[in-house]
């Protein structure tokens, strides 16, 4: 294809309607729990993919969703699906958005995840919340996951604990951490999000399952109410006891409304 070369995995049997996901900010593709890429696989074909700059994606990284966007459909474009669904994690639920509204037909089934609408609650915040997890991790030594993406409850530590090692598994061909021009580029495009119009979510047509956990301090669970409230075709599942990280913390439950859904 033209342009940069996008680095990606596929997993699953290569039949059916793909499910591509789209990641959170300064992740790469070891970032994806396994519990969520292996369970969604059990059943479908599974692309996890790295978008323009980051990791071992060539090319920089946009400062703009709609630009991600269109970097993801050509990605799709380029593996030659025709349509596909979305799982779209944090900022990856952004551009999810932004495919559904840029290119309708591509898209059948739409997962949105510790997300938020544009002009969302909070979202214009992200890089301040991001800046003090990783100053409080700095602090306990601990990874900023532990107060990004877990609850600082018995549950959500020992969940934070456990999605970390699951993290590490992986001991060959591990991607390239994202650089700090990527994460520049994303937090640029997040908070332009953040400070969007969300009147065109009523032109999303296609069935949506929206999930967070219930004390999301990265995109505040009341943004997924307001998804849920303002897509025509939504359904909504709050996780309890849970924050941003919360199909992490609750893999087996959500990988079951996930295949329940896109079935």
């Amino acid at each position: 294809m033209e342009g940069p070369p996008f680095a990606y995995r596929e997993v699953g049997e290569k039949r059916g309607v793909p499910v591509v996901l789209l990641h959170h900010l300064t992740a790469v593709l070891d970032d994806w729990d396994p519990k969520i890429v292996d369970g969604l696989a059990s059943s479908h074909h599974v692309i996890a993919f790295d978008n323009r700059g980051v990791g071992r994606s060539g090319g920089t990284t946009p400062g703009s969703v709609e630009a991600m966007a269109h970097d993801a459909i050509a990605f799709i474009h380029a593996l030659g699906h025709e349509q596909v669904d979305l799982l779209g994690f944090s900022l990856g639920g952004f551009v999810a958005q932004a495919i559904a509204l840029a290119r309708p037909g591509l898209v059948r089934r739409i997962i949105i995840a510790g997300s938020g609408p544009a002009g969302g609650e909070g979202i214009s915040n992200m890089g301040s919340v991001l800046q003090n997890g990783v100053a409080q991790a700095a602090v306990a030594g601990k990874h900023p996951k532990h107060f990004l993406f877990f609850t600082q409850t018995v549950n959500g530590q020992a969940a934070a604990i456990a999605f970390l090692a699951r993290l590490n598994e992986r001991a060959q061909d591990r991607d390239t951490a994202i650089s700090n021009n990527a994460i520049h580029a994303q937090l640029t495009a997040i908070h332009a999000w953040g400070q969007g119009d969300p009147a065109r979510l009523s032109e999303i047509q296609h069935p949506v399952l929206v999930a967070n956990g219930d004390d999301d301090v990265m995109a505040p669970t009341i943004n997924s109410f307001e998804l849920a409230r303002r897509l025509p075709n939504a359904q909504l599942s709050i996780l309890p006891d849970a924050g941003h990280g919360g199909i992490f913390q609750h893999h087996a439950i959500f990988v079951l409304q996930a295949l329940q859904f896109l079935r």
